[in-house]
């Protein structure tokens, strides 16, 4: 309907302007600073950031709902993987902040978002550019892994501190014998990571071929 058109442009429009104000922000701190901008990329737009993956939950209820036509799967996967390195990883351990690989995994993410908001936007004003399409559905073929890449890095290096620090881990007095060491849960994580990573360039490559096939490019170009 026009109403939830309507209000899934708002949507994209409010993640554009959230991540091309941190984006821009990131370009211009290091034409500035240079390396030294890197070190508190966090302290400078982490709260925006978190501010915009928060609202990215929102994804998952429009595909449940029926208003987005997206594979639930993939995004949910995609959302969560986000939510669990900022918030969890990140956001929860000082010393990691500062480490140059989550204004990496930033950079990757708000360039990503960049690209895939404005795309939305438009088409959901019927508005094709095909370069646009095109770097939608094949900037994320190389980014996303390195994305991964860099997840997998941030919370390699964020171990030692949970084990330290014994953040989330969980020991319950007696009588009960039930333990979480956290640390455990992050490796274990590892492996989900590395597999969903699979399944989604999967997915990224069969939603590249359906848009960017012949016959869609002609009916978007009609």
């Amino acid at each position: 309907s026009f109403t939830m058109n309507m209000y899934l442009f708002v949507y994209d429009l409010m993640q554009f302007c959230g991540h091309s104000w941190i984006f821009t922000n990131m370009v211009i701190r290091f034409m500035t600073f240079g390396k030294d901008s890197l070190a508190d990329t966090f302290y400078s737009i982490g709260l925006v950031m978190r501010l915009c993956q928060s609202l990215s939950v929102l994804e998952i209820l429009h595909i449940l709902i029926g208003i987005d036509k997206t594979r639930l799967l993939p995004r949910f996967l995609q959302i969560t993987e986000r939510i669990i390195v900022l918030f969890v990883v990140i956001n929860s351990q000082e010393e990691v902040q500062g480490k140059y690989v989550v204004c990496v995994l930033f950079f990757l993410w708000n360039l990503l978002d960049v690209v895939r908001y404005t795309y939305n936007m438009l088409s959901r004003m019927g508005i094709y550019y095909l370069p646009l399409t095109w770097l939608n559905f094949s900037l994320c073929i190389p980014l996303y892994p390195l994305s991964v890449l860099a997840k997998a890095y941030a919370i390699c290096v964020s171990l030692p501190y949970f084990e330290s620090f014994g953040t989330y881990s969980i020991k319950l007095p007696f009588p009960f014998t039930f333990s979480i060491y956290f640390p455990y849960v992050l490796k274990t994580y590892l492996l989900v990571l590395f597999t969903g990573m699979c399944f989604i360039i999967q997915n990224i490559f069969s939603e590249r071929k359906s848009h960017l096939g012949t016959g869609s490019i002609k009916n978007k170009r009609n």
